[in-house]
């Protein structure tokens, strides 16, 4: 008989094991949700649990800064489950040595030259294994459950913030676009409640809400006639000036697997169990099959093009500029925020993404060089449509998931502004209409996406940055309101949107000769 081996193999090899194996479901949710099990071939996270453990007070401060607050003590429990996984490896080596012998032993009796005499002792020590065997099943399910739980936790956490981030729930003012805080517009001391992109795209015949409140409900909408245009060329012009600066265009997929989102920090659940990405129901045949969910923003499926694959790093940085229709299941109020095109289900953005070395050379972007220069692309943008702005620095309370830094750009609505303040409440005016963000490796360690070559040995985790180029709906609402004017009763087209709009200069109301 071969006797019985169990080889002894360390508690990290073990560790990367066990989660390489639990991979076939990605979280918690996805498990509860019964989402199906993971692809063969799908990405597997490789977090940085050495420096949880060492550091549990840092990001359970993290957490709370962050407006986690709920996942706070996760790093103290991550610790905890670490600890009694070590434990349980030290119990494991016990009963695995004394199998071993017991194997020995038991091959040793059965080729002797009387076997028949040995028959009991070989079955007493039969026995002796099997129970040692159970033993050492039931603490190795007890540590591959903490093993589990370690990584549903880690994978949970916050990135870590930037030095950058003001702390806080308060952005830091950088500088105003097209806007002088000492001569601002005239409409700013004379508020009108009927300069807002609704009144003024309704009456125009530009956009039809109506219509999608029959079709699909409340958050949805029609861009009819010139309003319909204006989404293209938006999408047109974006995409002119980030090629321009050497962006390469991509269209990517609208339905992705619900893990990739998970990964790149958009959880179908925030954690306030708010509801923030739809995933498809999943018919009987695909039963089994893992989950797809639609797209919040085409930052997911961009940042999927390279998840499980090496990097040459004299590739690098990678720009990838990409188009898309996005959809957001944001629940919340109804309130000034939501009304009309600025926060809507379903919406054409133009995003840029890009990845670049963790460890550059100093003639290598960094994070921060490539952070500018999406800002640089979003001031261009901003700036040529002659739409008031300001850019904040964002504070780490308004930090996503994924995001170590964050800078918005908001426009002024004058449909914000009441029309009894006399300008007073310009605060409440501002709406965001862009956002960029450095994600260090936040992105590229859940995704398994490695640089690998050049310099420097071994691999690394690239990082990840994003920022929008054009929100479509809320660039429309905001071109609306600014370039309305007033006394011909017309919205003049932004000057370099204009080619894309047969020469258009002016919007006027349908079958308008003024």
């Amino acid at each position: 008989m071969a006797p019985l081996r169990l080889p002894y193999v360390c508690l990290d090899c073990r560790l990367r094991n066990r989660w390489a194996f639990l991979q076939r479901n990605f979280s918690s949710s996805t498990r509860s949700n019964d989402h199906g099990a993971r692809l063969t071939a799908a990405p597997k996270p490789n977090l940085d649990l050495k420096h949880i453990k060492q550091n549990p007070e840092l990001y359970s401060r993290n957490c709370i800064e962050r407006n986690y607050r709920s996942y706070a003590d996760y790093p103290f429990k991550i610790q905890q489950l670490a600890e009694e996984a070590r434990e349980l490896d030290h119990k494991l080596r016990t009963p695995r040595s004394r199998i071993r012998e017991l194997g020995k032993s038991i091959a040793k009796l059965a080729g002797s030259a009387d076997p028949s005499n040995a028959s009991g002792r070989i079955t007493a020590l039969r026995e002796e294994a099997q129970r040692l065997k159970y033993e050492s099943q039931t603490l190795s399910s007890r540590q591959a459950n903490c093993v589990g739980e370690i990584h549903r936790l880690a994978l949970s956490l916050p990135n870590l913030t930037s030095p950058e981030t003001p702390s806080g729930n308060e952005p830091k003012l950088i500088q105003y676009i097209n806007f002088d805080p000492e001569y601002p517009p005239s409409w700013l001391s004379a508020p009108n409640p009927d300069r807002s992109h609704v009144i003024i795209g309704t009456t125009l015949g530009l956009i039809d809400f109506t219509s999608a409140a029959t079709s699909t409900g409340w958050g949805w909408y029609f861009l009819t006639n010139e309003g319909a245009l204006l989404e293209h060329a938006l999408v047109q012009y974006a995409l002119t000036v980030a090629i321009r600066r050497g962006w390469k265009v991509v269209s990517p997929p609208s339905l992705v697997y619900s893990f990739i989102s998970e990964a790149c920090g958009f959880q179908p659940r925030d954690q306030n169990n708010e509801q923030q990405i739809w995933s498809i129901e999943q018919g009987e045949k695909d039963r089994g099959k893992p989950q797809r969910s639609l797209t919040g923003t085409a930052e997911i499926p961009l940042a999927a093009m390279y998840a499980g694959r090496d990097i040459d790093p004299s590739t690098l940085p990678i720009k990838l500029v990409g188009s898309s229709r996005c959809y957001r299941a944001e629940a919340g109020a109804r309130g000034t925020d939501t009304k009309g095109l600025y926060r809507v289900h379903e919406f054409t953005k133009v995003e840029l993404f890009g990845w670049v070395d963790s460890d550059p050379e100093p003639s290598w972007p960094s994070s921060v060089a490539l952070f500018s220069e999406i800002l640089a692309i979003q001031t261009e943008i901003l700036t040529s449509l002659n739409l008031p702005c300001r850019i904040l620095e964002m504070p780490a309370s308004d930090l996503g998931a994924s995001a170590s830094r964050k800078r918005d750009i908001e426009v002024l609505f004058p449909s914000r502004l009441r029309s009894d303040s006399g300008g007073s409440d310009i605060d409440a005016a501002w709406g965001e209409v862009t956002s960029a963000s450095i994600c260090t490796d936040y992105q590229s360690r859940r995704l398994e996406t490695r640089v690998r070559g050049g310099n420097i040995s071994g691999a690394r985790f690239p990082h990840t940055v994003n920022g929008t180029a054009v929100a479509v709906p809320r660039i429309i609402a905001a071109i609306l309101e600014n370039c309305w004017d007033e006394t011909r009763g017309v919205v003049v087209v932004p000057e370099v949107l204009r080619d894309w709009m047969g020469g258009m200069h002016v919007i006027r109301a349908q079958g308008s000769q003024t």
